[in-house]
């Protein structure tokens, strides 16, 4: 947490007993979801595991649904500040804003799969569950839309920064499908993806689709800015 002048502040109790309860709901409910499944599970099960009352448990999840994608605040808040670090220049063409977000989407890629054992999980639900996974392409769009803001508020028209955004999330959509549960792999299934793309914006025989992927560093974006 930061205050004026970009020092830290500390938490208070109140916040810390907060944080604190919401990490002892979700961890409950993942380990009934990995005992029981997600179906035979509910909300009075999860907050008797975790010590708290229902009320308590409404109080920051919606339903147990919204448990399974505890991370995405926190994802989004990530996405925002390191997007908004960026530099001043702000990229004009549909290439260039790709290779900026492509940077961003893997460090998001590489947070999500920290944990190991909870991204398997997560993806197992997922995909065993029909309403989970609606909901997960749903807030795929989340993030497709802060990317879109982001990128008009630093000046990047609004035609580059849709594409891009929208674009961006298919990668990760695709990446992700490919990794499947193996949370090492999601970044490199994504980069790929990424590079895959690449053949698209530019099917010069240096970015042929035989290429393993496209290299991240040393590339020349053909459209100019």
């Amino acid at each position: 947490m930061r205050y004026l002048g970009g020092m830290e502040k500390r938490p208070s109790l109140r916040e810390r007993k907060q944080k604190q309860a919401r990490e002892q709901i979700v961890e409950a409910a993942f380990e009934l979801f990995a005992e029981r499944g997600f179906t035979d599970v509910t909300v009075t099960d999860i907050a008797e595991r975790a010590e708290v009352g229902r009320t308590t448990f409404f109080r920051y999840f919606g339903d147990k649904q919204e448990v399974v994608f505890s991370d995405e605040q926190k994802l989004l808040n990530q996405l925002a500040e390191r997007q908004r670090a960026w530099p001043d220049e702000a990229p004009q063409s549909l290439p260039a804003a790709l290779e900026r977000v492509r940077a961003l989407v893997l460090e998001v890629c590489a947070e999500a799969a920290a944990d190991a054992d909870h991204y398997e999980l997560h993806q197992q639900l997922v995909e065993q569950n029909p309403e989970l996974k609606d909901r997960s392409a749903r807030k795929l769009q989340r993030f497709a839309e802060l990317g879109e803001a982001l990128l008009q508020e630093r000046g990047t028209p609004r035609e580059v920064a849709v594409l891009a955004a929208q674009l961006a999330v298919a990668c990760y959509q695709a990446g992700s499908r490919l990794a499947g549960a193996d949370a090492a792999a999601l970044a490199p299934a994504v980069d790929v993806a990424f590079g895959r793309l690449d053949v698209l914006l530019d099917p010069s025989p240096a970015h042929s689709i035989t290429n393993e992927r496209a290299p991240r560093q040393g590339r020349s974006l053909t459209t100019p800015e």
